[in-house]
């Protein structure tokens, strides 16, 4: 692999530049010099809008799912139809990148905005959800503005990179990069509901977690035959799902990612990747004891192979983690209850949940053909999480296939068809079809 300048490092480092190379489109940035060549300013990014049509689980039929991510229908209708961004919002990324003294100097800011209505603070957590106040989908509304990423790297090709910053994690970042519904909707999530954010789940939940933006210190070696190895520590973030009062942590998450580049000739490569998380929740809750700490440590380790052979292409991938839950980082990861046996409180059992995701893309012309499928199982902790949480949702699936079509070298148009299942260890399931047609237009 061969090391790359710090301009191209950091139109590659933005989001949306990977996103595009992810689809094999290309990312076009926009590259001014000053006067005397020292400092190179980018610009790049993408608009991207769907029709999202979903056939919801009929509420007459539908089961009890605890974590599930089936959509229900309502009393008016089991039919949503909403026009939103898919899984990326849009993006308009801007860097800076220099080299001074033999060092390779970048700065990256990334503003992420929605097309959706919804001034509840944080566009990803819609009114009436943790707290949030505002409106959401309504006149006089206006969108939210996502700022996933401000960060800095410094470093050489002998010395290797060092990011400092908000930006995207490290455990589960392969997949989602690589997921075909990218650029499209996959499943709905809140666009097959009355409060659309300003995305879509995509993939997420559905065989892989969702990596998230972190503020985070990283340390990538220099590149090894191909091979290399990123070490972090990052901020530690709270969960959606545990009880009582969040404490300080007494120590920061600490991640890693190793990548493996393997050319077998110019039309045929296998990539390898391998990344690890690890952080403790800390928190504090009054029981019939008083005040009560208590912690838990959530692990993931996960595994991707991509094979690339001319226009045909194969992606595998696998995590295992524990305390993390399915779908955002430590949401629904432990059980906090009371023993039934014994009257006492849990605090922090952590539940295991695993997942995988198979795909497969054919490329002819300007057109791109693709299957993939998805699968999250979450187990409950222990014994009283079974007899407190009977519907706790045992597996989230989903199968999407996809046409994605290159009118110009930067305006793609799609059309995607998903169905998902969610299931409880109790029994009984919930179905759903979403259908989507759209462009996504990147620079």
């Amino acid at each position: 692999m061969q090391y790359i300048s710090t301009a191209q490092q950091i139109r590659r480092a933005s989001l949306a530049g990977a996103l595009l190379a992810a689809m094999a489109m290309p990312a076009g940035a926009v590259d001014l010099k000053t006067a005397d060549g020292s400092w190179t300013f980018s610009i790049s990014g993408n608009v991207n809008v769907d029709y999202i049509y979903s056939s919801c689980q009929s509420p007459d039929s539908a089961a009890s799912v605890n974590g599930g991510l089936t959509c229900v229908g309502s009393a008016n209708s089991n039919n949503v139809s909403n026009i939103g961004n898919g899984l990326l919002p849009a993006a308009f990324s801007f860097g800076v990148a220099t080299t001074q003294d033999g060092i390779d100097l970048a700065a990256h800011l990334g503003l992420y905005p929605g097309i959706a209505t919804n001034d509840g603070g944080s566009p990803n957590l819609q009114a009436g959800a943790n707290g949030a106040t505002g409106s959401s989908n309504t006149a006089l509304g206006s969108t939210g503005l996502d700022l996933r990423q401000v960060y800095m790297t410094f470093g050489n090709k002998s010395m290797g990179t060092f990011t400092l910053g908000r930006n995207i994690g490290l455990f589960g970042s392969d997949v989602i990069l690589n997921d075909m519904t990218l650029l499209g909707v996959g499943a709905p999530g809140s666009a097959a509901g009355a409060a659309p954010s300003n995305t879509t789940l995509g993939g997420i939940g559905f065989g892989y977690i969702y990596t998230d933006w972190l503020a985070q210190i990283d340390y990538t070696t220099p590149d090894f035959s191909g091979f290399n190895i990123t070490v972090g520590i990052f901020d530690p973030i709270n969960s959606l799902s545990d009880v009582g009062a969040t404490q300080p942590k007494k120590a920061p998450g600490f991640h890693a990612k190793a990548t493996w580049t393997l050319p077998f000739n110019d039309t045929t490569k296998l990539y390898l990747s391998a990344s690890f998380l690890s952080q403790e929740q800390d928190w504090n809750v009054t029981t019939g004891a008083g005040p009560t700490n208590y912690s838990y440590t959530g692990n993931g380790i996960d595994f991707l192979a991509k094979l690339d052979v001319a226009d045909f292409e194969v992606v595998g991938y696998y995590y295992h983690a524990s305390g993390l839950g399915t779908t955002a980082l430590f949401n629904g990861g432990a059980f906090n209850g009371v023993d039934p046996a014994t009257g006492l409180p849990l605090l922090g059992q952590t539940r295991t949940s695993d997942g995988y995701l198979g795909q497969v893309t054919y490329k002819f012309g300007p057109v791109k053909l693709g299957v993939n499928y998805g699968e999250s199982k979450l187990d409950w902790a222990d014994t009283a999480d079974q007899t407190v949480n009977p519907d706790l949702v045992a597996s989230n699936k989903k199968g999407t296939i996809g046409v994605y079509y290159s009118l110009t070298k930067n305006l793609m148009l799609l059309a995607e068809a998903s169905r998902v299942k969610s299931e409880a260890h109790v029994g009984g399931s919930n179905d759903a079809t979403t259908v989507n047609v759209g462009a996504f237009l990147g620079f």
